[in-house]
């Protein structure tokens, strides 16, 4: 768009352009940044448009898009090119996502590229690499306390590592995502050093205050994340004299985003990483980035106008790089980190779809589908070119975030309800077969989160100690349930390390003091390499999940109805056991799959009838995609197994 005030001042800045800029031909870049240049300047101008230095800040920004750009690599322009005339690529259904830690799944980078036959055998193509940067070894947060934003932690390997990792992904036609943690640094971090020494610069890209009145203002309305482990969000720095503003944990310092050098230097953070090949750079914490008096400083408007801006100004030096909203909120809330004002997403691409995941969970505690159902029926739109990241599992604690009214709807009172699924996954509740903890228990009200692998809060360690081979197969049952579930849902399924073999809870966490009180660590053990390979023993508990889950996602890949282009549509149907749903071809509207889950324990019925209302006539029977084989009704209905799906086309 043309707007003469902002291509005014673009025609001002390219004149004040570093030397090295101006004497390169740099066409692309130019036409990208003329093309989002308004958008930029707008952003820029909304939230720092009162500052003396807005055109020195605007200066530095450009320059910072310029010198990023004129790194990147052919190979990653060339990349960038075809993304743009395709810019649809990752809505397929060929994409299927793994969540890993890179010294738990192989001890570093170069082991990592030794272990990416076992992920391609599966069927994984997307490899999400949680958190390696530069951190330190006793306050980490599970490399979320940064401490140097531009250097891999040596135990990983080197940045260089990184490249190779990401070359070496691409020749296999898979896929890098990438940690940047936009929220916080580590308090160790050079910033956070040099604010301590007194140096006004650092100290203002902090929250940092000379007694408690503003602090205490801010938390009449802010939440405590970890009311247990860390009360209350500012810590008192001896060193620096000064209370600064910890939402996480007092060695992470929250960035101040009201001042553009922060927004800057995150900026060339990001395109840094994107240009080690990165396709994918999951952005942490977002909903925090803006703080403000009298809020709970999350979720604000602020916040959402620094992501337009991050993407605005990658789509100018890496436009073929997505991002991934980081947001645990509440349902109405996330699918605004796709971007409110425009049909296609202008923040993050991508957003976890939390609230499905907490959904499931509901589901596996109540063996009915009843809130499910409600709260799948009310999950917020997502724009066009934007999808879910929808998963079982991930390195995180379970909450239950979904909304109220989605309880009631179901028959049931939240309070009691959130209570009994809470007690269910921590063994509380008589008869749970489930082994979790509780994870962030708020002493004051009660309320706690889940800790837990996918294997033990389904019963399978429960199962396996008893020895009953009926317990075991019923949560072998759950695990592809909910798999399959993610894998059909309209989006990237996101699987994560040690699901597909049934990987237990484990408590070495337990032996490392910078551990033992995080109980999260419980279900990010190291990779069992030995249990892997029980994958390939027919009739092992590693075989029939492994092999299931590989025929899953198989299946997903070939299904062009499982593509995310809003083509899924609820069925109501009168059962509250069942979530059933069906998925349409974007290219051919005859060619569509019904989607059939039983939450509950015993076999459950779906009248014919039922179907028709919405289009779908058996005409004697239907074939399961999963097995070939042809479902036939029985006194007009169709039998679902206990614990079981069907992906049905007719």
């Amino acid at each position: 768009m043309y707007e003469q005030a902002s291509h005014s001042l673009l025609n001002e800045i390219l004149v004040e352009l570093k030397p090295e800029i101006g004497n390169l031909r740099l066409r692309h870049f130019y036409t990208r940044l003329g093309a989002n240049f308004y958008a930029i300047h707008s952003l820029f101008h909304l939230l720092y448009g009162d500052r003396p230095d807005f055109k020195e800040q605007m200066v530095s920004l450009v320059d910072t898009l310029a010198l990023r750009y004129i790194e990147r690599a052919p190979a990653l322009r060339k990349s960038d090119l075809a993304r743009e005339r395709d810019y649809n690529w990752f809505l397929s259904q060929k994409w299927v996502g793994m969540a890993l830690y890179c010294d738990r799944f192989s001890e570093d980078l170069k082991g990592l590229r030794k272990k990416l036959p076992y992920l391609q055998d599966l069927g994984v193509n997307m490899v999400h690499v949680m958190p390696m940067l530069d951190c330190p070894p006793d306050n980490s947060d599970g490399g979320y306390a940064v401490r140097d934003f531009y250097r891999i932690d040596p135990r990983f390997g080197t940045t260089a590592d990184v490249a190779a990792l990401a070359s070496t992904l691409k020749k296999r036609d898979m896929l890098l995502a990438l940690d940047v943690v936009v929220n916080h640094t580590s308090n160790e971090h050079e910033w956070a050093q040099r604010a301590r020494r007194g140096e006004k610069k650092y100290q203002d890209y902090y929250f940092v205050f000379d007694d408690r009145e503003t602090p205490d203002i801010f938390e009449e309305t802010m939440p405590e994340i970890f009311p247990a482990t860390a009360p209350g969000n500012f810590t008192w720095d001896e060193e620096m004299g000064k209370w600064v503003m910890t939402v996480f944990n007092n060695y992470q310092w929250d960035l101040n985003y009201r001042n553009p050098a922060v927004l800057i230097e995150m900026i060339d953070i990001i395109l840094f990483w994107a240009n080690q090949g990165a396709d994918i750079l999951r952005l942490d914490a977002v909903a925090f980035l803006w703080k403000k008096m009298g809020s709970v400083c999350q979720n604000e408007r602020e916040a959402h106008l620094l992501l337009q801006l991050m993407k605005d100004c990658c789509q100018v030096t890496a436009p073929g790089v997505l991002f991934i909203a980081e947001a645990i909120v509440a349902p109405g809330e996330i699918s605004k980190y796709f971007g409110e004002d425009a049909i296609n997403a202008k923040e993050c691409e991508i957003a976890y779809n939390a609230t499905f995941m907490a959904l499931l969970w509901d589901a596996v505690a109540t063996k009915n589908a009843a809130v499910l159902g409600h709260g799948v029926k009310n999950l917020p739109s997502k724009l066009e070119r934007a999808t879910w990241l929808n998963y079982v599992r991930c390195h995180d604690d379970i909450g239950l975030g979904f909304d109220d009214s989605d309880i009631r709807l179901a028959g049931y009172d939240p309070a009691q309800h959130r209570r009994f699924v809470l007690d269910y996954f921590t063994g509380r509740f008589a008869g749970s077969v489930a082994r979790g903890l509780p994870f962030g228990e708020n002493p004051k009200t009660g309320d706690a989160r889940i800790s837990g692998s996918l294997a033990s809060l389904v019963g399978l360690e429960t199962a396996l100690e008893n020895q009953d081979e009926a317990a075991i197969e019923a949560a072998i049952r759950t695990i592809v349930l909910l798999h399959s579930m993610i894998l059909s849902f309209g989006g990237i399924p996101l699987l994560y390390y040690g699901d597909a073999i049934g990987t237990l809870n484990s408590l070495e966490y337990l032996a490392d003091p910078a551990k033992a009180a995080d109980n999260r660590w419980m279900h990010r053990s190291h990779f069992n390499w030995s249990k892997a390979e029980k994958r390939h023993q027919s009739g092992t508990v590693e075989q029939r999940i492994f092999s299931a889950l590989k025929r899953l996602i198989a299946l997903r890949k070939e299904t062009t109805a499982f593509a995310d282009f809003d083509n899924r549509q609820l069925l109501a149907v009168d059962n509250p056991n069942l979530l059933t749903f069906s998925r349409t071809d974007p290219q051919n509207s005859r060619n569509r799959v019904l989607v059939i889950g039983n939450f509950n324990t015993e076999p459950q019925t779906l009248p014919v009838s039922a179907l028709s209302t919405h289009g779908f006539f058996l005409q004697g029977s239907m074939r399961n995609l999963c097995s070939g084989e042809q479902i036939a009704e029985e006194s007009g209905a169709i039998i679902i197994p206990a614990l079981s799906f069907y992906w049905l086309s007719d």
